[in-house]
């Protein structure tokens, strides 16, 4: 089905379910209890399935699935086994935020009716989505994420928002998925090749035998690939001459072969077999080398070319995107240590290159197609053919080249599309109009000199030009089948675009002077984990900036990459840790971006699992970041006036946000990747509000302070006087998980007592020992007073608790009071002089909105920052009233929590286990704490609420200046 198609069979369906008379028969059926006799309802669904997705639904989509919640059966009104979707329907006059009484007495809304179900599912069965409906709205809940947030798409705006549905039948083009299987499998051969010959070379400490072997199995890799795609003028050209050896005579069979593929053939020897010589002139530099080192082979090895790698496998199959990643990380020894086949999925590349460029030309394009004079048309799309053969993109971390090949794939694509639409039949014949070119070089205008990278690894280098040179071949052949015609592919050129060296210190331009866009993966390497070597590279490229050492190492490529664009129109486009969108480093890192460079963020996808598709996977929380330099806004004009000439010289999408592959469109996007202002929270020693202040927990600088339960427990029995100097002791992880431990709290002690204590002299003089180690001279100091901690913060009253992390999969953050006997340990924060009114404010969607946004991130764990989080966080003015409501909600929350006293919070606020009562606790006083603030309730997403809060931060912080 089309795209034409589609937007046609959706206005029907559009039409249909606005028509009073179905909508009333489906109210009706919906509210009939009898389970059976409810079918209408599930019409509305089959027609989605079917109609809008090309899925048969009655063997998709199961309707009535039971549940047992309570000892009673109930039964869910849709269920997608397959992608694990749970389908709540309601009639088209229920407003899905209104609770409705429910079995037990308890009242719920739609959603938290259909979480009940969800909880009460089989965990083979748990949903990954959930999905409430009255007909005219589809709200989605990805239960992979915290909370009650959702995404909503009307019924009347399905033509255009279709696409955020696809999660329903997890619409995947099944060729990619082959081409991966065909690509891992490919690398797995790979891998034994390398591990086989690996043993034949006679000292692999030498690093030309190690270069040596990289080579040997490129090269023969793509003999195997030219055979099977046909580059080779014979299917099995390359196995039949390799068998026609025995294995003394293997070695100079491939060496000879090697030679003739680098000859042209007029140069060749003439009374070579002519098995030899009937190879083709390949060229490219892959072959050019000939003082490489080749071992002898043995059975083992020829075995495997020849049947494993040879017979038993089609090379032409494989994804040069996906193998080119795998390859090189099969043979890349740090890789390879590292445990399995990485590589980067075409899915998490096409969120980089799709927002950056690829959906703009493939809008134009469709624009092209909508004008009704051919000739016109025509003209148009030749002008585009033009201006897309011409683009020139930078990969400045090229790796194995994977974002370069599946962008040349990506604009050879369209251009094959464009020659399908000037490929007419006239009279019984088919031709291109006007002719497309005369000779092979101006058939395919697109092409790899295009292509531009940067790369450190020589090996990833040389896989990423093979790489290319396959997806050349691809396209090829796909140009071939629509033209009907034969184009000559060898000899291969010999573009070196991709240069071999550091980044950090290659001058940009002189890889490539004019690039039109920059994108890339550049490596992740956290302040604290730097080699000296990169924290050197780092503070030459930021020499005036304050606290180059806290931010991460791929802020360089951002920093290049402005100095690159400095009144250029390029665009850029780079995946980055989700930390430079957080905490400190947007004060420290995108200030000083913003003050030096005139950048405006264009798109941005908020924080997701990059996984790299590795054997063994290793998740990493990432963010885009698509920017430009604002020159591009000054000298743009409208999408519609926008002729095909000027793709590529301007942003013609809207700005947007993408959160969980769904966009939002935003008015500006600020460093936080919010809709909102350049707003850049500061350090501030004291609260922003006239609030109670928050202080660290008490910091021991000494293992011998904890005690263990175990310990506790002999002390109880032998050491009274040690015994009476216990006290629980509480971190983030012991508050959270209900665990224990306790420490010596010896402040205010009597001396003679602690003489009278074993234990407390030894205790006290492991410290002593432990500080006077430490190579800090202010912990050595504190060597002169081992019994006490060295910061004591502890509070002679109750106090709210606060953890440091928490998990990022929760909706609130666990938070709540202390007794003042409980000391609270450096892992916590405390604010001593905290009550209900301040527990409510904290423990509500509005200032969790607040910490998502500017909090730090330990992985996808919340990293709460006293300084940067609580004393910049804009409090409310209530009246009287509503302060009195918000401690009526917030002692609420410590009453439901009371109800489970066998739950730890990590329960009790675990999205899935979270028990009905305490959800509706926090939901209750989310509303109470938002009305206090004048926010809206209905409508009122989480980006809202911090641009809001942003706004008031903005007006505080003017008026204390």
């Amino acid at each position: 089905m089309n795209d034409v198609e589609r937007r046609k069979k959706i206005k029907e369906f559009i039409e249909f379910w606005q028509k009073k008379e179905n909508l009333d028969k489906a109210n009706a059926e919906e509210r009939d209890n009898k389970v059976g006799e409810r079918k209408f309802y599930q019409t509305f669904w089959n027609m989605l399935l079917q109609e809008v997705f090309e899925v048969k639904p009655y063997d998709f989509i199961e309707y009535e699935k039971p549940v047992l919640i309570d000892g009673n059966t109930k039964f869910i009104d849709g269920y997608i086994k397959e992608t694990k979707v749970l389908i709540e329907q309601k009639a088209s006059d229920i407003d899905l935020d209104k609770e409705e009484l429910q079995s037990g007495g308890i009242k719920l809304t739609p959603a938290e009716q259909a979480r009940r179900y969800v909880r009460n599912l089989s965990f083979n069965d748990r949903a990954r989505w959930m999905v409430v409906s009255n007909f005219k709205e589809i709200r989605i809940f990805d239960m992979n994420k915290n909370g009650s947030e959702y995404e909503v798409i009307k019924l009347e705006d399905l033509v255009d928002d279709w696409y955020r549905l696809k999660f329903l039948v997890d619409v995947e083009n099944e060729d990619i998925k082959k081409e991966m299987q065909v690509s891992v499998e490919a690398g797995n051969l790979v891998g034994k090749l390398y591990d086989a010959l690996y043993k034949q070379y006679e000292d692999m400490n030498n690093l030309k035998s190690q270069r040596s072997l990289n080579i040997l199995c490129v090269r023969i890799v793509f003999c195997l690939y030219a055979e099977d795609a046909g580059i080779f003028d014979n299917k099995n050209m390359f196995d039949d001459y390799l068998k026609s050896f025995k294995e003394d005579n293997f070695r100079e069979a491939l060496i000879n072969l090697f030679k003739i593929l680098n000859q042209k053939e007029e140069e060749r020897d003439k009374y070579l077999n002519d098995n030899l010589l009937a190879f083709p002139y390949v060229n490219g530099g892959l072959f050019a080398e000939e003082d490489i080192e080749i071992p002898k082979f043995n059975k083992e090895i020829i075995d495997l070319i020849l049947h494993k790698m040879s017979e038993d496998f089609d090379w032409s199959k494989i994804s040069p995107t996906i193998f080119g990643a795998i390859f090189e990380s099969t043979l890349n020894p740090t890789t390879r240590r590292a445990g399995g086949m990485h590589y980067t999925s075409i899915e998490n590349i096409h969120k980089v290159i799709d927002p950056l460029f690829l959906n703009d030309l493939k809008k134009r394009i469709e624009d092209i197609k909508e004008i009704k004079i051919k000739k016109n048309r025509n003209e148009k799309l030749k002008i585009f053919r033009d201006k897309i053969s011409t683009l020139k993109f930078l990969d400045p971390a090229a790796g194995s080249g994977n974002f370069l090949t599946e962008t040349y794939i990506s604009l050879r694509k369209i251009e094959n599309e464009i020659l399908k639409l000037l490929y007419i039949e006239d009279d019984g014949q088919k031709r291109m109009i006007q002719s497309v070119g005369d000779s092979d070089d101006t058939v395919i205008k697109v092409s790899i000199s295009q292509f531009y990278g940067i790369e450190i690894n020589d090996f990833a280098v040389t896989v990423a030009n093979t790489a290319l040179w396959i997806a050349e071949y691809q396209m090829l052949k796909q140009t071939e089948d629509i033209l009907q015609m034969t184009i000559k592919y060898l000899p291969l050129k010999s573009y070196h675009h991709i240069e071999e060296g550091n980044a950090l210190t290659i001058d940009w331009k002189e890889v490539v002077p004019d690039a039109d866009y920059i994108m890339g993966n550049p490596p992740f390497v956290g302040g604290m984990m730097m080699t000296r070597e990169q924290k050197e590279e780092i503070e030459k490229i930021f020499v005036d900036m304050k606290g180059v050492g806290e931010i991460d190492y791929v802020c360089a490529w951002y920093k290049k990459a402005c100095d690159y664009i400095v009144d250029k129109e390029t665009k850029v486009a780079l995946v980055s840790t989700n930390s430079i969108c957080q905490g400190q480093s947007v004060l420290t890192f995108w200030k000083y971006l913003m003050n030096n460079y005139n950048i405006e963020i264009h798109f941005a996808y908020r924080t997701f699992i990059w996984d790299s598709e590795s054997t063994e996977k290793a998740k990493v929380h990432c963010v885009i970041v698509g920017f430009s330099n604002v020159v591009s806004k000054e000298k743009a004009v409208g999408a519609k006036q926008c002729e095909p000439a000027q793709i590529g010289i301007r942003w013609m999408s809207p700005k947007t946000i993408y959160e969980d592959n769904r966009p939002k469109i935003a008015k500006h996007i600020n460093p936080f990747l919010i809709d909102g202002e350049d707003i850049f929270i500061e350090i501030r020693s004291n609260p922003i509000c006239d609030v109670p202040a928050m202080k660290f927990g008490n910091m021991p600088r000494g293992k011998g302070f904890t005690v263990t339960e175990e310990e506790r427990n002999e002390l109880e029995k032998n050491d009274k006087v040690a015994f009476s100097y216990l006290r629980l002791y509480i971190g983030s992880d012991e508050y959270i998980n209900n665990k224990k431990r306790y420490c010596l709290w010896l402040k205010d002690g009597n001396p003679s007592e602690f003489r009278k204590s074993k234990f407390i002299l030894q205790r006290i003089e492991q410290i002593r020992e432990e500080r006077q180690k430490s190579p800090a001279a202010g912990t050595r100091k504190l060597a002169d007073s081992p019994a006490l901690f060295a910061q004591i913060a502890q509070p002679n009253e109750d106090y709210i608790l606060v953890p440091k992390t928490s998990s990022g999969n929760r909706r609130y953050l666990p938070l709540g009071f202390m007794k003042k006997e409980v000391i609270a340990s450096d892992l916590v924060f405390i604010i001593p002089k905290g009550d209900l009114y301040n527990f409510g404010i904290l423990s509500s969607n509005v200032h969790m909105a607040w910490m998502r946004a500017v909090a730090g991130r330990l992985k996808s764990d919340y990293r709460y920052s006293k300084d940067i989080v609580y004393n910049n966080f804009p409090w409310p003015n209530p009246t009287e009233e509503q302060k009195q409501k918000i401690e009526q909600t917030a002692q609420a929350i410590l009453d439901a929590r009371k109800k489970f006293p066998d739950s730890s919070l990590a329960d009790l606020y675990d999205e899935t286990t979270m028990p009905d009562v305490l959800r509706i606790a926090h939901r209750e006083n989310d509303k109470a704490v938002m009305k206090a603030y004048g926010f809206k309730i209905k409508d009122f997403t989480e980006e809202d609420c911090v641009s809001e809060l942003m706004k008031l931060y903005k007006k505080l912080t003017a008026e204390k200046e």
